[in-house]
């Protein structure tokens, strides 16, 4: 991997954008002016300093730093480790270049774009901008803690502005999965929620998978990255099946060890594998994902050799 990308710190732009909303509200507390002099005095420092955060008291960072590489054409993201949290193809910055992330979008075999596709964890936006840019029918959202990976994902790997669209909503994935607002509207879940160390999923109980489960529309799909060479793969592939009633079916591994799980709500599938390749040699065609490959992962991982994928 080539050295970190010597660039302004997302953080620090994170989180004067924040500073500088906080400040420059209506609700910005008044003050005594301060004597003529002292403002003149004060103007010139106030002219270089102008952009910088005010920090009151000293505090622990929240985050990790996030931080970029590059190397054969490839941009990726970093949250301070070598750990890769996202990746973009400089040429074809819609592209989803990870494969792993490309398995995140195997709904698309069994649902036609759904008004509502959420991707919990931004990363580098890869998914969030392939469907905002392809599935246009869909509303297209992403929920992210981190100002500064936001501020990355819209610098350094091309995610647009919010539109009628997109959105990007700067919240906790708990707290989203259980607002009752967003319970039977999503069509499309796709859940990538890792910090730096990378141990496994930062959100993995049974109470927040139901939750993920509630926000399904009648025949939702979830999509789950997890590490299958990890001690964390085994307890998420259990809780992920209570919360699921059992309907839980995790791809081959891909890129050092990860795989793409996909849960499904809704009622019993019962769909012929004919018709599942078709529609794969579609997404091909229009979307230029492998999604013969996912039919191949899905009939390795599930033992189905028959006519048709039940579940």
């Amino acid at each position: 991997m080539t050295k970190l990308i010597k660039r302004a710190s997302a953080e620090a732009r994170a989180f004067r954008h924040r500073d500088a909303e906080v400040h420059g509200g209506k609700q910005k507390m008044a003050r005594k002016p301060a004597p003529k002099a002292a403002r003149n005095a004060s103007r010139a420092v106030d002219n270089d300093i102008h952009d910088a955060p005010r920090i009151e008291t000293p505090r622990k960072p929240r985050f990790a730093p996030v931080t970029f590489s590059e190397e054969g054409g490839v941009r990726y993201l970093h949250f301070g480790t070598e750990w890769v949290q996202g990746a973009m193809r400089l040429r074809k910055p819609d592209h989803i270049e990870l494969e792993y992330a490309q398995q995140m979008m195997a709904w698309l075999l069994f649902l036609e774009t759904p008004k509502r596709i959420v991707q919990l964890g931004l990363g580098a936006a890869s998914l969030t901008k392939f469907a905002h840019r392809f599935l246009k029918s869909a509303k297209v959202e992403a929920v992210e803690l981190n100002p500064a990976v936001v501020v990355a994902a819209r610098t350094m790997f091309g995610l647009p502005s919010d539109d009628a669209r997109l959105s990007v909503h700067e919240t906790d994935a708990w707290d989203f999965v259980n607002d009752s607002a967003n319970h039977g509207t999503i069509g499309a879940l796709q859940i990538d929620v890792y910090d730096a160390t990378a141990r496994g999923p930062v959100l993995d109980s049974v109470g927040f998978y139901r939750a993920a489960r509630a926000c399904l529309t009648d025949a939702g799909i979830v999509t789950v990255n997890l590490f299958g060479d990890h001690p964390s793969f085994v307890r998420n592939m259990k809780r992920l099946n209570e919360a699921f009633d059992g309907r839980v079916v995790a791809l081959p591994e891909v890129h050092d060890g990860n795989r793409i799980v996909i849960a499904f709500s809704g009622p019993a599938l019962d769909v012929p594998f004919a018709a599942l390749e078709g529609r794969a040699k579609l997404i091909e065609a229009e979307l230029g994902l492998p999604a013969r490959k996912w039919i191949k992962g899905l009939r390795e991982s599930t033992g189905q050799t028959g006519a048709s994928f039940a579940i």
